[in-house]
């Protein structure tokens, strides 16, 4: 399944945590067109380079959806940046 929903929370030393929620659907719908130029992109870069493109959308396609459940934490001296994906 594709994932539905993207968290960012930015906490700094000074302030509390910031959390911002994408809906993802929406924002790859107003990307539809560039996303479109990629896969061109890609499909000429295929080509060049001898990459089956079916098989690389298929695993491109299975890592998205691997996505959800997925959180990654990193902290920069005293800022801290959580994501998660669900």
């Amino acid at each position: 399944m594709m994932p539905q929903l993207l968290t960012v929370g930015v906490k700094r030393p000074d302030r509390r945590l910031v959390r911002v929620r994408v809906p993802v659907v929406p924002v790859v719908l107003l990307l539809s067109p560039v996303l479109l130029l990629a896969l061109v992109a890609g499909v000429v870069a295929g080509h060049v380079y001898h990459v089956d493109t079916l098989r690389a959308l298929r695993t491109g396609w299975r890592i998205v959806c691997a996505l959800p459940g997925t959180r990654f934490d990193a902290q920069f001296d005293r800022t801290a940046v959580l994501v998660a994906i669900r």
